[in-house]
């Protein structure tokens, strides 16, 4: 039967500090005892100026409760900054070098907090940098599936319309009923809107050249684009960012083959195809919402909306909201890529850049939009 000795713990005062000599068991059947002794080694530390020096050659019998027990005497050493080290046979010992790290502890020293002043200007800079390596790697991917088209135009047997017909089904097909109800309701509100306000004027007749341009040109292509981007962009971010996790682009990689080529150009080319059918439906639905409404609320028959809508819209009214439509799915589709290939090892990487994505793809899209709207009045179109 073996004997287990009572765990021990002196204090001796030297010149070069306090040392702690342990003895007995340090086990965890005496946990109890253990930590009264800690409990006292910590009082004692806190009184403590000079360095901590922990004498191991007293235990006989060591386990990990000890470890921890004296973990936390360390820790306690860190939070009066003053010096830590251990002596004895079990000072190297494997379970102590995983609790505890490496190597004697040192006090760290203490950190000057910068003003508000120079912390906003670190924040502005790192954020400069941040949308700066952004750019170059959409630029890269952007290159990369230019690059990719060419290569399997010319190597014909390669090129394979399977992927993109599938993504055009999810992106596209699968978005036309949200698309529908979500472009109908805006179209019949913007219309009661326009005719209350400008019944105060006899002139509501006019709520359909308002609901018309404003469809066409703007309203149709940016709320399309936004439900693409919350719909399909994070739909995107997830499935790349998934593969990432499990190193399946890493595989890509050894294999040979260029991850964005195989990744991103079918969901790419299958947004940007999507995106302005997407926008014609839209359109169609959000005039349909606007003819009904003006129907009940003003008495504007659909014959006499029609004819109104003709006189008020013209090609370029059309165009200017189609001609968008691929350069937005192209964001959407680059910044969820650029997100999705951020991904780390956790379920919290995945989630968090999934948000970016969303987030990201929605404000540029809106900052397009009205750079396209400075260009179109720019050139009168």
């Amino acid at each position: 039967m073996t004997v287990i000795n009572n765990p021990e713990l002196h204090i001796e005062t030297v010149t070069s500090g306090t040392v702690l000599r342990l003895q007995g068991a340090w086990i965890t059947s005496v946990a109890v005892q253990l930590r009264e002794l800690t409990v006292g080694a910590v009082a004692s530390i806190k009184t403590a100026n000079k360095a901590i020096t922990v004498d191991l050659s007293g235990i006989d019998n060591f386990d990990t409760a000890g470890a921890l027990h004296i973990a936390h005497i360390r820790n306690a050493a860190k939070t009066a900054g003053i010096g830590f080290e251990l002596i004895g046979p079990l000072a190297a010992s494997g379970l102590l070098l995983r609790v505890l790290g490496s190597g004697p502890f040192v006090a760290e020293p203490h950190i000057k907090r910068h003003n508000i002043v120079v912390r906003m200007l670190e924040g502005l800079g790192r954020s400069v940098h941040l949308v700066v390596k952004d750019l170059t790697t959409g630029m890269d991917i952007l290159g990369s599936v230019v690059r990719g088209a060419h290569m399997r135009e010319s190597r014909s047997s390669s090129f394979s319309l399977t992927p993109i017909i599938a993504h055009i089904d999810r992106m596209g097909v699968g978005a036309v009923p949200i698309v529908l109800l979500m472009s109908f309701i805006i179209g019949a509100i913007i219309a009661q809107q326009g005719a209350f306000q400008l019944r105060y004027f006899g002139a509501e007749i006019y709520v359909v050249d308002l609901v018309g341009i404003l469809v066409l040109r703007e309203i149709g292509v940016l709320i399309t684009a936004i439900m693409v981007a919350g719909r399909s962009g994070s739909a995107i971010t997830a499935e790349i960012g998934s593969m990432k996790m499990r190193e399946e682009v890493d595989a890509l990689t050894v294999m040979g083959l260029n991850p964005v080529s195989v990744l991103v150009f079918p969901r790419l080319v299958a947004l940007v195809i999507a995106l302005p059918l997407l926008t014609i439906i839209a359109n169609f639905a959000a005039l349909a919402g606007a003819a009904l409404v003006a129907s009940i609320y003003s008495g504007i028959s659909l014959d006499a909306f029609v004819s109104r809508l003709r006189e008020a819209v013209d090609l370029s009214s059309v165009f200017s909201g189609l001609i968008k439509a691929p350069f937005m799915a192209m964001i959407i589709g680059i910044i969820a890529a650029i997100e999705g290939l951020k991904v780390q090892g956790s379920a919290e990487s995945l989630g968090l850049c999934v948000t970016r994505s969303v987030v990201k793809a929605i404000f540029v899209v809106i900052v397009v939009d009205g750079l396209f709207a400075i260009f179109y009045a720019a050139i009168d179109f």
